[in-house]
């Protein structure tokens, strides 16, 4: 009796670590959706809310790391000044994994078509929940 108890436990155990994870990925992508839509819309502030805002976020692309969440901000700013720049976005995530507990990895690809020129290329983005919302604490796009 007593392991069949047990077995009942790790199996509760499991599934609620199973459900635990949908549910994560579930917000992570919603986050990702959600800053589609901002930039699709030509708000490169709505965009940013997915980021971490603080000047620990770490953004490392073409000109090389910066640092901050204005910073990253006032450079998405420069390099797309006009919807001819900004187009329209699209996403295709490859995986999401779990690095720890309040932490996931989302590889993935983002396909940007606009009139100055396409621009296609991947990405590793780094999720983390700081108070109770998914946040990217570090983006790696080329």
């Amino acid at each position: 009796m007593k392991k069949l108890l047990i077995l009942f436990c790790l199996i509760a155990t499991l599934n609620s670590v199973a459900q635990t994870e949908a549910s994560d990925k579930e917000a992570i992508l919603s986050v990702l959706k959600i800053q589609q839509e901002a930039w699709n819309q030509g708000d490169l502030e709505g965009f940013m809310e997915g980021y971490w805002k603080s000047d620990s976020l770490k953004f490392y692309g073409s000109k090389g790391v910066t640092n901050g969440w204005q910073k990253t901000l006032d450079n998405y700013k420069k390099g797309y000044p006009s919807k001819e720049y900004t187009g329209n976005l699209n996403f295709t995530i490859e995986a999401v994994t779990k690095i720890e507990d309040n932490s996931y990895y989302v590889m993935g690809q983002f396909h940007l078509v606009r009139d100055a020129k396409k621009a296609n290329g991947v990405f590793l983005i780094i999720f983390r929940n700081i108070e109770g919302e998914w946040k990217i604490i570090a983006d790696l796009s080329c």
